[in-house]
């Protein structure tokens, strides 16, 4: 299977700030369904739900989303444009004798000012010579503001409509989120302080006495997120905690680009409608029957957590790296252990009995074990159907780094074993535990990566002092002292200390272990080698 690693997502341009990694094959899937939505397949009237555990970077995908969508409208390969009109006296808003302009409220394209008998011929004449790909559609109809502007200039004019466009002002449009223009974003409020004009607009009551109706456009806010984020992204927070009334919003906005303003006529509009949520509300969406219209409309995409060691560890170094972190010193493999445990409580226990959960991460870090190819490795991927979809969430692990980093323990300098205990420390009150059984797990999992790290550091000293002859002939003689003594039944004078010391036993046996001399036999070589 070819897997795709798309560079937007390292966020490079903004310094790697919201960069994710370990995700290429579910980011593969997002990018498939914009490549089919601009192709018109279909997914285009969808509504795209993010769907993962807390802290498996929903929400930073949507904001890459967002900020390549402004960077790109700045770009000249990303032009967008709308229109202004330029106008005055009863058709102005100010009833003014002077040049009024008046902005598109949902920054349209200009395109939809070509009547509709005139747009065969005129799509014609734009896409004559066009490769496919880069052939321009014109869909949708002016907003009730512009059609109420278009509708006065056609009256004065006789529906002459090279005089009605004259009042026309193209420009260029820039995108942005702080704005409001183009990118817009709904987050569930109490439903007591929240109704559906913040995604439709709201009647402009002041006006109401000015223009002498409700109904009448000018008196009216096209200011709701709908509206704001035409042209663009509309991102929809926790989308499944929405209120019933804001759901069926939904439907008609992605299935046919419309939505529906208070007194005005189903409006058209043009965006990307994409939403987040965790596990147990998308369970509710599955088991409520009144929102089988809204699941049909929907496309899953499964965000997991990381379950390649590598690539957790790279978001740790991102936070927690010397160019950040000053004064302190985070020991070698401080990170990578902690980086071991989430992902060991994201792993689904294999099948195989003679494969363990710490030789299934090493598989899935791409190291190789005996007996086993890289279709065994798929294999063990196809059979845990869930995983990555619960474990320990990023967010964890860094408050617990960041109380280490704070501990006035370590006399500046964290290792993996503070780290470590301050992970098991904090499994007392996880508010996401909701397990005895998962708590033990975890702490079990605490265990395995102490270990792991314990032979790590003594394959690491082994080989350092392997490299140091001058340490190598230390050891020799510090052996030979202790086994002198030993067979002797003497102590040993410890240099530093200066008190005689019983012989150093861990000392002799991690010596005679290394060139397999069993418990038994350890006095009978101690003897003949003095």
């Amino acid at each position: 299977k070819k897997i795709i690693h798309y560079n937007f997502f390292d966020d490079k341009d903004h310094g790697g700030v919201d960069a994710i990694f370990g995700l290429d094959i579910p980011l593969m899937k997002l990018v498939n369904v914009f490549k089919s939505a601009a192709k018109r397949y279909g997914t285009e009237k969808r509504v795209l739900l993010l769907h993962g555990p807390v802290g498996s970077s929903k929400s930073t995908i949507v904001r890459l989303l967002k900020k390549g969508l402004e960077d790109y409208s700045r770009i000249p390969e990303g032009a967008l444009y709308t229109f202004t009109w330029v106008v005055q006296g009863d058709i102005g808003r100010k009833k003014s004798d002077q040049n009024e302009i008046i902005a598109c409220p949902m920054h349209e394209e200009p395109l939809h000012l070509v009547p509709e008998e005139l747009r065969p011929e005129v799509l014609r004449m734009l896409n004559e010579g066009r490769p496919e790909a880069e052939r321009v559609v014109l869909e949708g109809d002016l907003c009730p503001s512009c059609r109420q502007t278009y509708r006065e200039l056609v009256l004065r004019y006789g529906g002459d409509w090279t005089k009605i466009v004259s009042h026309v002002r193209v420009r260029r449009l820039i995108l942005s989120e702080k704005d409001r223009v183009g990118i817009g974003t709904f987050q569930p409020k109490d439903e007591k302080n929240q109704d559906s004009t913040e995604l439709t607009g709201d009647i402009n009551y002041r006006k109401i006495a000015e223009y002498g109706s409700d109904s009448d456009p000018r008196a009216f806010n096209f200011d709701g997120e709908f509206n704001v984020a035409n042209r663009g992204l509309i991102e929809f927070i926790e989308v499944l905690k929405l209120e019933v009334a804001f759901l069926y919003d939904l439907l008609g906005a992605s299935q046919e680009h419309k939505i529906k303003p208070k007194k005005f006529a189903q409006t058209d509009i043009d965006e990307v409608i994409i939403g987040h949520t965790n596990e147990p509300e998308y369970r509710k969406l599955q088991h409520n029957e009144f929102m089988e219209a809204l699941r049909d409309r929907t496309v899953k995409i499964d965000i997991p957590y990381i379950t390649k060691l590598s690539e957790e560890i790279k978001i740790y170094e991102k936070d927690y790296n010397p160019s950040r972190i000053k004064g302190k010193h985070i020991a070698p493999h401080t990170l990578e252990m902690a980086a071991m445990w989430a992902v060991l409580t994201r792993l689904e226990e294999p099948k195989k009995a003679d494969l363990t959960l710490l030789q299934k991460l090493r598989l899935y870090n791409g190291k190789t074990l005996p007996g086993f190819t890289e279709d065994n490795v798929k294999e063990l991927r196809k059979e845990a159907m869930r995983e990555g979809m619960d474990g320990i969430s990023p967010r964890y692990i860094q408050d617990k780094i960041s109380n280490a980093l704070v501990s006035d323990k370590g006399e500046g300098c964290i290792n993996p074993f503070m780290v470590l205990n301050e992970l098991e420390s904090g499994l007392r009150h996880h508010s996401l535990i909701t397990s005895e059984e998962l708590r033990k797990r975890y702490r079990d999992l605490l265990g395995v990566v102490k270990q792991e790290y314990e032979d790590i550091a003594k394959n690491e000293v082994q080989r350092a002092i392997s490299a140091d002859e001058e340490a190598i002939a230390r050891l020799c003689s510090n052996y030979i002292d202790n086994v002198k003594a030993y067979t002797q039944r003497e102590r040993v004078r410890n240099k530093y200390t200066g008190q005689d010391e019983e012989p150093d036993e861990r000392l002799m046996r991690s010596i005679e272990e290394k060139i397999d001399i069993p418990e038994n036999r350890k006095d009978d070589f101690r003897r003949e080698i003095m």
